[in-house]
Order: C-alpha cells, then sequence, then structure tokens
C-alpha cells in the first residue's frame, strides 16, 4: 500500500530510521488510539501498523481485530514518517506490541526480538510465493508471514512521450534523455522521490550488481554502480527531476496532478492513477543501466511479526495464523480493496481477477519478471549508508567511487557484527 503516508516506506524508504536496532536506546512508546476493540475473551492483544495512506485501510485492520473472538484485540495506528523508530523504542518497554507489521530483518532475530512461526506456516508454506518464504527464512527457520507484495515501478504519460517523440526508455542512457526532452515549462521530465534515495537498489541490480553477495561481502560497489550514480547526477544537475514535491514518491500525485512526465511509485498507486489519467498510463521496469545488467523491479510489502517477548506468545501467534492464513477473505480485501498489492498467496494471486488484465497484469508481469525481494541480512544501518550515497554524489555532486567507499565502511561493520 502506499501505506504510510509519508515514505517506503512512509511507507516504504524513507521511513526507514538511522539506526539499526541495536542501537537503539529505551526511548518512550508512541501513545495514540489503542482502537481497542475485540471478541470480549478476557484475553489482551496490542498490534502495531503504520499508517497507510489508502482510504479504508485502519477501518479494515479494526474490523479484521473485532471479528477475532480469541482475545480483545487492540490496534496502534502509527501516524508520521517514523514508525520504525516509534516500533523499536516500544518494543524496549513493558508496553511492547505483541504483534507488528514490518520488514525481515536478520537483527531481530539475532537479537530474540522475533518468535519463529514455522508450527503456523509450514502446512500452507507451499502456498506462498517462494520468494517471500525466502526472504523470511533465517537460520532455517521461517520468522514472518508476509500480508502484501508491493512492486515497485516506473509509470509514465504515453501521450507526453508520444508528444516528445521518444519511447519509453529500455536503458538508463535513454532514461536521462527522455528526462531531458520530456522537461517542459513547469513539466518536469522524471520524478525518484524528493531524496532520489528510492531507486538506489534498483540502479544497483540494473547494473548486474546487487547489495550483498550469497556469502554476505559487500557486491553494491563496481564501477557500473559508480557511473550509474553519475547519470542520476547528470538529471539532477540539469533539472529534469522533480524535487521538493508536495507529497513524496510514494504518493502519485506529482504524476496526476501534471507535474511530472513520469514517477517511480508503487503499484498500490494503480487505481488512484487510473482514475485520474484513464488509458494515459503505462508502466516500465528500472531500465538497464549496464551492460549484462537487467530490468529491476522493487518488491517492497509487509509482513506480520510475533514479539517473542510478549506475554502471551501462542496466543499472538494465534491471532497471527488466524488472520494471515486462515482468513483468506480479509487476505484478499486487504491485497486488493484500498490500492493494488499481489497477494503472497499463491491460490489468492490465481484468483484476484482485478489483477488478471490491463495495467494490473502488467505490473504483475513485471513483478514475475525482474522483481527483487527483501534480503534479511541488509540492515537498517546498510540501507542509511546507501541512502548517504546518493545524497553525497548525486544531490552534492560528489565523487560516487568516494561516497560508495564511505559506505563500505558502515556496511563493513555491520557485516562484521552480524557474521563476524
Amino acid at each position: 500500500m502506499s501505506a504510510l503516508s509519508s515514505s517506503d516506506r512512509s511507507r516504504r524508504s524513507v521511513l526507514r530510521a538511522a539506526a539499526g536496532l541495536a542501537a537503539l536506546g529505551p526511548l518512550a512508546a508512541c501513545g495514540g488510539n489503542t482502537g481497542r476493540e475485540g471478541g470480549g475473551s478476557g484475553k489482551n492483544l496490542v498490534q502495531y501498523f503504520h499508517a497507510y495512506g489508502e482510504a479504508g485501510t485502519e477501518q479494515a485492520i479494526k474490523r479484521y481485530a473485532k471479528a477475532y473472538d480469541g482475545a480483545n484485540v487492540s490496534t496502534q495506528w502509527i501516524t508520521g514518517s517514523n514508525f520504525e523508530s516509534k516500533l523499536f523504542s516500544a518494543l524496549l518497554t513493558k508496553n511492547a506490541p505483541d504483534v507488528f507489521e514490518f520488514h525481515p530483518q536478520i537483527q531481530m532475530v539475532k537479537s530474540g526480538q522475533v518468535a519463529p512461526l514455522d508450527d503456523i506456516i509450514d502446512p500452507v508454506k507451499d502456498d506462498f510465493n517462494p520468494a517471500d518464504i525466502a526472504s523470511h527464512t533465517i537460520d532455517g527457520k521461517v520468522w514472518g508471514v508476509r500480508m502484501i507484495d508491493d512492486p515497485q515501478f516506473l509509470y509514465y504519460r504515453p501521450s507526453l512521450l508520444e508528444k516528445a517523440g521518444i519511447e519509453p526508455p529500455g536503458t538508463l542512457d535513454e532514461l536521462v534523455e527522455a528526462a531531458a526532452k520530456l522537461t517542459t515549462g513547469k513539466v518536469k521530465g522524471l520524478f525518484l522521490g524528493n531524496t532520489i534515495t528510492p531507486v538506489m537498489n534498483p540502479l544497483i541490480w540494473a547494473t548486474g550488481a546487487d547489495t550483498l553477495t550469497d556469502s554476505n561481502e559487500i557486491a553494491y560497489h563496481t564501477h557500473e554502480v559508480a557511473a550509474g550514480l553519475g547519470k542520476l547526477r547528470t538529471m539532477f544537475k540539469a533539472g529534469h527531476l522533480l524535487l521538493d514535491a508536495p507529497a513524496d514518491w510514494w504518493d502519485p500525485s506529482a504524476l496526476t496532478q501534471g507535474l511530472v512526465a513520469m514517477q517511480w511509485c508503487g503499484m498500490w498507486a494503480m487505481p488512484v492513477i487510473q482514475k485520474a489519467l484513464g488509458d494515459d498510463i503505462g508502466i516500465i521496469p528500472f531500465p538497464v543501466a549496464a551492460e549484462g545488467g537487467k530490468p529491476a523491479v522493487t518488491n517492497g510489502g509487509w509482513s506480520m511479526f510475533v514479539n517473542a517477548k510478549a506475554k502471551d506468545v501462542d496466543l499472538a501467534k494465534e491471532y497471527v495464523k488466524w488472520l494471515w492464513i486462515d482468513q483468506k477473505k480479509y487476505q484478499e480485501d486487504w491485497a486488493l480493496s484500498y490500492g493494488f498489492h499481489i497477494p503472497p498467496r499463491t491460490s489468492l494471486a490465481a484468483s484476484a481477477t482485478k489483477l488478471k488484465s490491463g495495467l494490473p497484469a502488467q505490473g504483475v508481469k513485471l513483478f514475475t519478471d525482474y522483481g527483487h525481494f527483501d534480503n534479511p541480512a541488509w540492515t537498517q544501518a546498510m540501507i542509511v549508508a546507501l541512502e548517504g550515497v546518493v545524497a553525497d554524489s548525486v544531490r552534492k555532486g560528489g565523487d560516487p567511487e568516494a561516497a560508495l567507499d564511505k559506505a563500505d565502511a558502515t556496511v563493513g561493520r555491520e557485516l562484521k557484527k552480524l557474521f563476524g
């Protein structure tokens, strides 16, 4: 979902805090309306969700919780762009949630923060996208239940490309050229987010590199990635990128309001974009950025985890099983009624008629052909380090190799902590 209202994450990427879980100190837990509604069993559970941007999402989550008769389930609906820091701060207090949404992260496992969920997911494991299972498997155990898969790609206005006499770009060089030709008057060629960081990983993948190797060593620092950063800088310096937009990349308003001809955004925004622009919309993956590279699609998404230090871990697991494994009608509703998301359950994805034709079907194909899933070894501190690379080399115009060297120091320290 475009979920948070202010980033990857806000949803998505900007939402990530600057420090990893291990670096967090004991801060006060966040407050807010608990939304306590439940089955009246006398038992209590608390769940944390970030504030999704789509209308009806908060009401849906609380409606699902109310239908559960095994406990009174309170929902903390965390607004703002700092869900992550609030979550991890709360996890260090007596007011910690019993279950919470997040992304697979190895440090949560190594710190004993989350409980393994093999016992509830094993009977249906074969009905989940294998890549989702793999991304949630650490030390041979599954630690989270995927709720939605959220591919991200470039949206473009075919009418504007046709007017400029260009085709949808298939390479990064062509994207640079297209951004220049599409920048006219008050319309910018391209919006990659106010910080440009949402496309750092797609750039890496599109060169043929990756964030880490299979043996958890640095893989992103290549000459091709440095060259790609230079091309992003070219668009930035030339004024062909929209900057400081009223809403960030997760919100499609820059595109729907005619501020840009192309925008990086998620599949969750597709219904809103289609409503605003009709048939004048197309999608492409992040284009090939180096010889031997491939187009890239980020697969975002959210998963449900159980706090290993919850007062009643078994009850928390039972609730997660009930909602995100047993209740297919709620899982389908969550994936398809509030924006478009791909259900991680293969049986639900196969029956999702809203995703079977037109632009949604194209999104599913791009996800299938070019999607990259979470790497649980890629930690918060590593994410922030690469966000710094974009800031230093693209926005400030510094040497990309020097920026990557700086990131290497941080990532290397993190890898040493995790793997010795």
